[in-house]
């Protein structure tokens, strides 16, 4: 299938990597068909891109690259929306904030993606009750 995209042009991947967030992502509700790409070869961020909208697009990272003592607990209706049956299928990224500098870029830990790769299913979290917020500071200093 051929896309474009915002940050690579016009792409052909595989249909069958094709993620559905059935309920969309906060903001964009309407989006509901992505495909992850990385954002340059051997890199650790990549973009989650609509399959519909050229100009959705989000530069992903996973969280515990940047932070190691990361955690999240997935609620069981979000396990059953996913069809997660085993952890190992899950794969969780953040958005992040890009600015210039780069190194001044955050990352909302406080919202993760949660991607069920075997399911090819995904959804964003809001999480509560933690001191994670939506912008924390990649790097100590910019």
């Amino acid at each position: 299938m051929v896309i474009e995209t915002k940050y690579h042009g016009t792409v052909d991947f595989d249909e069958a990597e094709k993620l559905t967030f059935e309920q969309g992502m906060p903001g964009f509700l309407e989006e509901k068909s992505f495909t992850l790409l990385p954002l340059e070869e051997d890199s650790s961020f990549f973009i989650l891109q609509s399959v519909q909208s050229p100009s959705t697009a989000f530069v992903v990272t996973s969280p515990f690259f940047f932070f190691k003592d990361y955690e999240l607990e997935i609620d069981e209706a979000s396990k059953e929306a996913l069809f997660i049956e085993d952890e190992k299928d899950v794969e969780v990224y953040v958005i992040l904030t890009v600015t210039d500098p780069f190194n001044a870029s955050t990352a909302n830990l406080q919202g993760p993606v949660i991607i069920n790769r075997k399911q090819k299913t995904g959804k964003q979290l809001i999480l509560s009750g933690t001191d994670y917020i939506t912008k924390h500071r990649l790097w100590e200093e910019a």
